[in-house]
């Protein structure tokens, strides 16, 4: 049995199982999910409870974030890292946020002041280890808006920070990098076969995620232009190069960043690259 989260990371999370190679079909009313691999079922649920469901068994593995592992003091098996969310594919952090005219500097000025969070239990041990005490209000989100007229300080989830500038608001300590994670249950774990079906999902996921940040290129090009072809590539691994029916020319073919693409392009075609094809990736399977 697997868990996908609902909520913000859904349709992320079916886009990324769909570039692994997994179909999921959904009903908008539906919190059970059709499968076309046989071996698989699941059902929809919010990520903020998903590691404890994992962890008593009703699933054998489900994608939360390793924020509400933490939170919920979840014993589980961290199977692998997939950094995605709905908006990026970046890490985020639990940060402890006030007014940018607020007098607190630390965490120590919070003494016997009022902070509003989703995280309860991860804010009680921050707070326990700085030897603070200060009141904790669990948020039912839209945080920002509570300070400083209903609290003094919030913690609360970012990926760049922006949306906490517009809102006048600084960071005064990060409690939590965070990103969404493949959990298993332990007793699923142990079972060889359930292991097998787990650890097989982990590496096409992963090889999905991976190719979101590749492309492949090809190109022709002249024989006597292929070292200074190789200089310009920053390949994951040395490219493929086959011969043509013409012998003064041979076919190049290679992974590569995306990002370098814009630069890479003109160079390859000022050193007389010809036919140059740039390609989307499904799966990079890591080593």
């Amino acid at each position: 049995m697997l868990g996908l989260p609902k909520g913000s990371l859904e349709e992320s999370t079916l886009k990324l199982f769909g570039k692994a190679g997994y179909r999921i079909a959904k009903s908008s009313r539906s919190y059970r999910p059709s499968f076309d691999d046989p071996q698989l079922d699941g059902r929809f649920i919010r990520a903020q409870e998903m590691s404890r469901y994992v962890e008593h068994g009703f699933f054998d593995c489900g994608l939360t974030g390793y924020d509400w592992v933490v939170e919920n003091g979840s014993d589980v098996v961290e199977v692998c890292d997939l950094i995605y969310s709905r908006a990026s594919n970046v890490k985020s952090r639990w940060v402890l946020v006030v007014p940018e005219d607020s007098p607190v500097k630390t965490v120590k000025d919070l003494e016997g002041k009022m902070i509003a969070t989703e995280v309860v239990n991860i804010v009680k041990r921050y707070l326990a280890a700085h030897e603070v005490k200060a009141d904790i209000e669990f948020s039912w989100g839209a945080t920002e808006v509570k300070v400083p007229e209903m609290v003094d300080a919030i913690v609360d989830l970012t990926e760049t920070g922006n949306s906490l500038r517009a809102n006048k608001l600084r960071i005064v300590d990060v409690l939590l990098e965070t990103n969404t994670k493949l959990i298993a249950n332990k007793d699923a774990w142990a079972n060889p076969e359930k292991r097998a079906k787990i650890e097989s999902m982990a590496l096409l996921l992963k090889s999905a995620l991976e190719a979101e940040k590749k492309v492949g290129l090809k190109l022709n090009i002249e024989k006597s232009r292929v070292p200074e072809i190789l200089k310009k590539l920053p390949a994951l691994r040395n490219p493929t190069i086959s011969t043509l029916t013409c012998d003064q020319f041979v076919a190049l073919e290679v992974v590569l960043d995306e990002k370098v693409v814009r630069e890479i392009i003109p160079s390859l075609k000022s050193l007389g690259a010809e036919g140059i094809i740039e390609y989307p990736l499904n799966k990079v399977v890591p080593d």
